[in-house]
């Protein structure tokens, strides 16, 4: 990934007021897999970290005991290795009699524990040792504890919310999120390649602002080349990742691939009901589990409606790889050479790049809103979605941001390879919308439209009538 720590300025900060603190800091470190916690932590504390160790996937506490054994010999010097300990809490006494030898009474230390879920398997004891460990020992030391891992629900209920002895112990949290366009286009150039956005935004489409995934972007390529290579050649890094994503995330991961697979079928995303119908499922407890752990882990993202209650709240797949590898890869892996540049050319290429956009924008609305200059502006946003009946006809509006200045800006999402030209018949389109939701809202806030679009808007009749605001794919990058 370089050596280069992009980005990411709030979370260093975070880490910082850690460092700079007197008391002892627990930091709890939470993203999805691939998103690059381990590298901001060793980044970020380089020399600093006293000790360290990372959990491995599907081992026993056994196992995992003889790992930390190893890793606290190596790191002690031991002429004589001490055998493995009995269990956590012998584990984590031997860690503070070495740390004591260690620590500056001055500068701050840091300890990480990575991949934390992993190293406290099941009936373990793990976490009960570590909340004796820092009770009765690391809160009254000069020292940072980081804890780290993707099960980001994992997480959440076994430390961040623990009712035992790690009860609000936790002092600081990072929910480290992909990159956004601007930290991506930061990123590549660190690493010599250099693409205009039109490119980035393909790319960013088909992986996300992963940087492990990018890391593997190579320059001198199109975007249609840097996607073929990634994702349908032979020895491409994500055309299998989706096997290994989940699994290494979730116990019984296929109630979570089962909900992904539903969702990818509908663009505009499902109500929780519309989930248990379409896939059959029962209603339970357990769909709201999958579902939570899901949106926690950021591969859904769960949106109320305009004017609709919280049964209404739609669950959409907004994870750019899982959508494109569903979408694609799956099906196509096999074809062989230049797989993508021949989907590129067809009508299902063109459905997806309209919602993939569509995401990527309601991932970027700060930068939306900074381009319409009404960053000070309290807002919410939403989407709005009206059946159609007999008397009138059903729409759909991607973006509709409610501003506290007494207006709302009714947002149309556009991903073209040019500038956007509207039609006669898309003009008629656009004012129906707007009619219809005065009529169904019964707002009296002054709607303005916006559209959204990669290269802005080619001048016509139609849009000096309607006058929208516009914001082009390069807003998107500041």
């Amino acid at each position: 990934m370089g050596n280069i720590l992009i980005g990411r300025e709030e979370e260093q900060r975070i880490l910082q007021r850690a460092l700079d603190s007197p008391d002892a800091e627990m930091v709890a470190v939470i993203g999805r897999r691939r998103v690059g916690k381990t590298f901001l932590i060793k980044s970020f504390y380089k020399k600093k970290i006293l000790f360290e160790i990372t959990g491995v996937q599907n081992s026993s506490p056994r196992e995992q005991l003889t790992l930390f054994n190893n890793v606290l010999n190596e790191a002690s010097n031991a002429t004589i290795p001490l055998p493995v300990p009995q269990d956590w809490l012998e584990a984590f006494n031997r860690l503070s009699i070495f740390l004591e030898s260690k620590l500056h009474r001055r500068k701050k230390s840091v300890i990480f524990f990575d991949e934390l879920p992993w190293l406290a398997a099941q009936r373990s004891g793990f976490v009960k040792a570590l909340g004796y460990f820092w009770n009765s020992w690391a809160v009254n030391q000069n020292i940072v504890i980081v804890i780290c891992g993707s099960a980001a629900s994992w997480m959440i209920k076994n430390i961040i919310n623990n009712t035992g002895g790690l009860y609000n112990r936790v002092t600081k949290r990072i929910a480290l999120q992909p990159f956004t366009l601007a930290e991506t286009k930061l990123f590549l150039n660190s690493r010599g390649v250099s693409l205009p956005h039109y490119h980035l935004v393909q790319i960013y489409m088909a992986m996300g602002g992963i940087p492990h995934y990018l890391k593997e972007v190579e320059a001198g390529k199109s975007a249609t080349q840097i996607i073929d290579q990634l994702c349908f050649s032979q020895n491409g890094l994500l055309r299998d990742e989706f096997s290994r994503l989940y699994p290494a995330l979730f116990v019984n991961a296929e109630n979570h691939l089962n909900i992904i697979r539903i969702l990818a079928t509908k663009k505009y995303g499902l109500t929780r009901q519309e989930i248990i119908q379409t896939g059959k499922l029962p209603n339970g407890g357990g769909l709201t589990k999958t579902l939570e752990e899901l949106i926690q882990s950021g591969f859904v993202t769960s949106f109320q409606p305009f004017g609709k209650k919280i049964k209404d709240t739609l669950f959409r797949l907004t994870d750019e790889y899982s959508l494109f590898y569903l979408q694609f890869i799956e099906q196509y892996k096999n074809e062989g050479k230049q797989t993508w540049h021949l989907l590129s050319q067809t009508q299902s290429y063109k459905t997806w790049s309209g919602y993939a956009f569509e995401n990527i924008c309601l991932k970027h609305i700060p930068q939306i809103k900074k381009a319409l200059g009404i960053s000070g502006v309290f807002s919410t946003t939403s989407s709005f979605y009206k059946k159609g009946d007999k008397q009138e006809k059903g729409c759909q509006i991607d973006l509709v941001i409610n501003r506290n200045d007494q207006v709302i800006n009714l947002c149309e999402i556009k991903f073209y390879h040019e500038p956007f030209c509207i039609t006669k018949k898309y003009a008629e389109n656009l004012r129906n919308k707007i009619s219809i939701f005065r009529n169904t809202t019964k707002t009296r806030k002054h709607l303005v439209l916006t559209l959204i679009t990669t290269f802005g808007l080619k001048p016509n009749q139609h849009s000096i009538d309607l006058s929208p605001q516009s914001v082009t794919m390069d807003a998107l990058f500041e």
